[in-house]
């Protein structure tokens, strides 16, 4: 990952929301976009591709759910399939990024912050991919 450089989407993966955030075009810091609902693989890696596209990225960040132990799981197993599909349809770099975590971290922020939880499901896939962002954007950096 440290070869790429450039703007990155950042996507969390899940069952009904796709989070999303973009990095700013420095590569510096992550900025959170509203979530995708899942409407299918094909719809759903078309408004990828369309932001990917309005936001000029040059490479995109998929969390990859690993289990506590580090191994992957059969949810890891889904993400690389869409991993594949999306990279196919891009044709751009597409990394897999350990997001162990992130949810939870995600959802202390939003607590801490005084959200209702009504509201907090709305917001955390993207806080969480916005966070994923972030740490590969602090690894990359660092280097």
């Amino acid at each position: 990952m440290d070869r790429i450089r450039g703007r990155m989407l950042a996507i969390d993966f899940g069952s009904h929301r796709i989070g999303v955030a973009v990095s700013d075009p420095l590569g510096i810091t992550a900025q959170q976009l509203p979530a995708i609902r899942r409407e299918g693989d094909r719809k759903d890696i078309e408004a990828i591709a369309s932001l990917a596209d309005a936001y000029g990225a040059d490479s995109v960040l998929i969390g990859l759910p690993l289990l506590p132990s580090g191994t992957e799981g059969t949810q890891a197993a889904k993400v690389r399939k869409f991993m594949l599909k999306v990279q196919e349809r891009l044709g751009l770099p597409v990394i897999p990024w350990d997001e162990r975590f992130t949810t939870v971290q995600a959802e202390r922020h939003l607590i801490e912050a005084g959200m209702r939880r009504e509201k907090r499901k709305d917001v955390r896939d993207s806080l969480s991919a916005a966070l994923l962002l972030q740490s590969a954007l602090d690894a990359r950096n660092r280097k």
